[in-house]
């Protein structure tokens, strides 16, 4: 069956490695093409967007794809939508690789806000030294808040131009380790931490760094993703990889 899977996540990756050279699937991995260097994947892979949903129609219906796969970031609300509008548009079966939120433990300080507006309004009037672990596409508005201090993260570096003023960059890809994390709270003397509720397990040490520090998080809610049938791990979509791949196989095959 031909496989087209929407990836960028850890989940993706693992999808790739479990199904490269599984015979019962002929899969290919697209990428958005916002990490400059992405990690190297053990299927055919292709970069780069499709037009919206009629794009992704189009390919799907000119690639004779079978089956669809949306294990994009929880926070890639559009290419979702395509997705779900694609999916819908060519009667391809698709289902929604979605991790579990995470969720606050005892020893937490989270203030939990709806978007990165009110993320930067969070911290307050009073200069702080703020440790952003967002992504790329979602500085601008922390220029709002000229004032503090901020250590950006990411995998690759922000433009310039998308920086907030006062502004340090350190590019790195996880997966990070506690250690690491609160090694690195502690010589930024960091004073706040702003991340998204991305959920999973690669990036979730500077939850437990920050709790062990006793400093507080200003966590972004995700956004809603539209309804499809959905699982929560890599496990359950190859159990719904292989019940697809089952159901069309000739009676008795």
């Amino acid at each position: 069956m031909k496989l087209l899977i929407l990836g960028g996540t850890g989940e993706a990756s693992a999808l790739a490695r479990a199904l490269a050279g599984d015979s019962r699937f002929s899969p290919v991995l697209s990428l958005a093409g916002r990490t400059r260097h992405p990690a190297p994947q053990p299927l055919p892979t292709r970069q780069g967007g499709f037009g919206g949903a009629a794009g992704l129609a189009r390919y799907l219906a000119a690639e004779g794809i079978d089956l669809l796969i949306d294990a994009t970031h929880p926070f890639a609300v559009e290419i979702s939508r395509n997705a779900v509008e694609a999916a819908r548009a060519t009667a391809t079966p698709m289902l929604t690789v979605l991790r579990p939120e995470w969720e606050p433990a005892p020893g937490d300080h989270w203030l939990l806000v709806s978007d990165m507006p009110a993320a930067a309004a969070a911290l307050g009037d009073a200069a702080r030294c703020v440790l952003l672990t967002i992504g790329r596409q979602d500085l601008a508005p922390f220029a709002a808040a000229p004032w503090h201090h901020y250590v950006v993260r990411s995998v690759d570096p922000p433009p310039p131009e998308s920086l907030p003023p006062n502004a340090e960059i350190i590019a790195m890809r996880g997966p990070f380790l506690a250690a690491d994390e609160r090694r690195l709270l502690t010589e930024h003397a960091i004073e706040v931490l702003v991340t998204k509720n991305s959920g999973g397990s690669a990036t979730v040490a500077k939850l437990h760094a920050a709790r062990a520090l006793g400093l507080p998080v200003v966590m972004v809610a995700r956004p809603s993703k539209p309804a499809s049938e959905t699982r929560a791990t890599v496990a359950e979509a190859l159990a719904w990889l292989a019940a697809r791949h089952a159901a069309s196989l000739p009676r008795g095959a």
